[in-house]
């Protein structure tokens, strides 16, 4: 079970988030690092509960699926709880991941500076779309020892690579980047925006 979850969502990753250099495959790396070690003990042996009853003396009786949340408050209704909200911001994360792809696509066809959808709410959707799927699952839904170390890991890592694309753009773009920088956050977007929006 681990091997194939790990296979379909590195290949769901590279699909949608592939490196354009070799420089970016140390980040690709990183989250690749994150996907395995995440499901291994997911499906493995619950790393983290060894942990915490080994170094921190926690003393749980051991009970079905060891989910971290479950064990912790001692009822499988806190594991659905996380679940929940977990997978749905990592569907929500999966969209931004895929509605930025395709308009990234059609911008890099016609050589254009995307500013529309999704791009006119955060700079950056795809790599937002990332982080809420790995906090959905790796931080939410099943917190390990490993998944919760590697999202700031991964967090930073991303955000470097965003920050040298976008000096990649002011030098394609100029001034019209710049402004679409101005105008809009990087990753997540203005709250104040969104209500004025909806009002």
């Amino acid at each position: 079970m681990a091997v194939i979850v790990t296979v379909v969502v590195s290949w769901l990753m590279y699909r949608y988030l592939a490196p354009d250099s070799w420089k970016e495959w140390t980040r690709a790396g990183v989250l690749q690092a994150f996907i395995i070690a995440f499901y291994a003990e997911m499906y493995g042996f619950p790393l983290t509960i060894y942990f915490l009853a080994r170094f921190f003396g926690l003393d749980l009786a051991w009970g079905e699926g060891g989910n971290l949340w479950a064990q912790l408050f001692g009822t499988p209704t806190a594991h659905i709880v996380a679940m929940l909200i977990g997978y749905s911001l990592v569907f929500f994360g999966a969209t931004l991941v895929a509605d930025g792809w395709r308009r990234i696509h059609l911008a890099r066809r016609s050589t254009i500076l995307m500013t529309d959808g999704i791009y006119a709410r955060v700079r950056h959707p795809q790599y937002t779309g990332l982080f809420l799927i790995v906090f959905g699952e790796g931080v939410v839904h099943w917190p390990t020892i490993l998944s919760v170390i590697a999202f700031p890991v991964i967090l930073l890592a991303y955000t470097l690579l965003a920050r040298k694309e976008e000096r990649q753009m002011l030098e394609q773009f100029g001034d019209e980047y710049r402004h679409y920088q101005q105008r809009v956050p990087m990753f997540f977007p203005n709250i104040n925006d969104l209500l004025r929006q909806e009002s």
